[in-house]
């Protein structure tokens, strides 16, 4: 089995099968998906990291795992609490080959499904049009506002911009992504994400994903804000990006603030978009905080 110390940036996902979740990371040019979350989906045990154990015993047995488990590849993916942990994980090519020994009536339709995710991947490769286009019709079939969903898009765009100056000024582990992305939240709003999340309610979900327009708005200032500071100053390492990023944040923060004393309202809310959007069967998910 293999195992990756090098930060996964900017791509894990979430997407749906038969409403359950299946983490993937997308590693060396490929998919890769949480074998555990494979497995739950298949056989709903109660217990599928017992399951996968047991399994992995089974075909150590009978089927010489030794060459399987060799593709088997620790990334981290996020867990149900919000952090990130090492996670079995196998490419398409690997999880069907796991799949062809769990017995399980969903095994076709789940193959196709996951052959469906890759191509579209290769798809945006080729066109990265498509991948905002899919991105789009996902959130207006949930039944997002077009104001909603530009400004979410628009969001989408300078992250990505951010963490692309991160990488170039020597952020390369995922710990101090999380660190950069806290330090402008809690200038930006008084919380970090997970404060904010609780905040608002949410477990699993994107942060990002239950914004309003206001809060949507001043995230992108205070990441936008990083980037510029960043560039300009040729912040470079973790330690000169940390100080940038708490200064981005505050001019988000004081902007913020100013318009709470003019508007006499509060940005930051407890609003979220649980219950009030329709759920649809698969979709792949967005970058969160």
């Amino acid at each position: 089995m293999q195992n990756s110390k090098a930060p996964q940036k900017a791509v894990n996902k979430i997407a749906v099968f038969e409403d359950k979740k299946i983490r993937h990371i997308f590693h060396n040019e490929e998919w890769y998906f949480s074998v555990i979350d494979v497995i739950d989906v298949l056989t709903e045990s109660s217990n599928p990291r017992r399951y996968w154990s047991d399994l992995k015993i089974q075909l150590a047995e009978k089927e010489g795992f030794i060459q399987l488990y060799g593709k088997i590849v620790q990334l981290k993916l996020e867990a149900s609490d919000g952090k990130k942990y090492e996670t079995d994980t196998a490419n398409t090519e690997t999880i069907f080959r796991i799949i062809q020994s769990i017995p399980s009536p969903k095994a076709e339709p789940f193959k196709r499904w996951l052959a469906q995710v890759g191509y579209e991947r290769v798809q945006e490769i080729e066109d990265p049009e498509l991948a905002t286009k899919r991105t789009r019709a996902i959130y207006k079939a949930k039944g997002y506002s077009e104001e909603w969903i530009e400004k979410r898009m628009r969001g989408i765009a300078i992250r990505e911009e951010l963490t692309d100056e991160w990488d170039k000024r020597g952020i390369k582990l995922q710990r101090e992504y999380a660190i950069l992305t806290a330090e402008i939240s809690k200038a930006t709003f008084g919380m970090t994400p997970s404060e904010y999340k609780e905040h608002k309610g949410l477990q699993r979900e994107n942060l990002r994903d239950h914004m309003t327009d206001l809060e949507l708005i001043f995230s992108m200032l205070g990441e936008a804000s990083t980037k510029e500071i960043a560039v300009n100053r040729n912040a470079q390492g973790f330690d000169e990006n940390k100080i940038v990023a708490a200064i981005g944040g505050k001019i988000a923060g004081d902007a913020r603030r100013q318009l709470e004393k003019e508007s006499g309202k509060p940005v930051i809310s407890q609003e979220n978009y649980l219950g009030h959007l329709i759920s649809i069967p698969e979709e792949a998910g967005q970058d969160d905080l």
